[in-house]
C-alpha cells in the first residue's frame, strides 16, 4: 500500500511507514527531545536499544498489524534533511457497517509549535479516507489537552462527548473528550 509523501505540498513533511534506512533519524528523534515539557510528553529518551535487530523486528511487527487492518503507524519526516520529527497512526475500531478507526499523534518536543501536529493529522485524515477508506475517523483527548483539541478543530473535527472513566492513566480511569470527522465522500463512488 502507498502513503501520503506531499513534500512541499504538506510544508515539507513526509508521513510513511519507517524503513531499515530510517533507524539512525528514527533513534535520534526520540534521542534528541528536551526533558518532557508536559504530562503527555516522553521527553528525550536513551535509545541504546534501538539495535538494526530491534528496529527488523519492529517494523516487521508493524508490517503484520497493517496487513491484518489493525493499526497503521507512520513516522513524520521533513523533506528537506529526513529528519524524525513525530509519528502518527490510525487504528481500526470496526469495518462491517461501522467503517471507523481513531488517528493518534505525537510531534517530538524540540519540534513544537511549527504546525507539524497539524499537519500530521490532515495527513492521517488523508490516508484514513482516502486510502483506507473509513467512513469515520475520532481521535480521544485528555481534558487538560488544548493542544491537542487545537490540532483536531483545525482538521475538521467536531466534539461528540466526553467519555467518563474512558482511559487508564497512572492507576486513574479519566476522562477523554471524543472528537470525529466522517468522510463526506464516503460511498459516492
Amino acid at each position: 500500500m502507498a502513503f501520503y509523501d506531499l513534500g512541499a505540498a504538506s510544508g515539507g513533511l513526509v508521513l510513511r511507514p519507517a524503513r531499515r534506512e530510517d533507524l539512525p533519524a528514527f533513534a535520534a528523534g526520540y534521542g534528541n527531545c528536551a526533558p518532557p515539557k508536559n504530562r503527555f510528553d516522553q521527553g528525550g529518551m536513551d535509545t541504546a536499544f534501538t539495535t538494526p535487530e530491534w528496529f527488523e523486528g519492529l517494523l516487521a511487527r508493524r508490517e503484520r498489524e497493517a496487513k491484518d487492518d489493525y493499526s497503521y503507524l507512520f513516522e513524520l519526516f521533513r523533506c528537506g534533511d529526513g529528519c524524525a520529527v513525530g509519528y502518527g497512526d490510525i487504528t481500526t475500531m470496526f469495518r462491517e457497517e461501522f467503517q471507523f478507526a481513531k488517528i493518534g499523534y505525537t510531534i517530538h518536543n524540540p519540534w513544537w509549535g511549527r504546525g507539524y501536529g497539524t499537519l500530521c493529522a490532515a495527513l492521517l485524515v488523508k490516508i484514513g479516507f482516502e486510502q483506507l477508506k473509513f467512513h469515520r475517523l475520532e481521535a480521544y483527548i485528555n481534558l487538560d489537552n488544548p493542544a491537542s483539541k487545537a490540532v483536531v478543530l483545525k482538521n475538521g473535527f467536531q466534539l461528540e462527548c466526553v467519555r467518563k472513566g474512558f482511559i487508564l492513566e497512572d492507576g486513574a480511569w479519566t476522562d477523554q473528550e471524543v472528537y470525529y470527522r466522517n468522510n463526506q465522500a464516503w460511498g459516492q463512488g
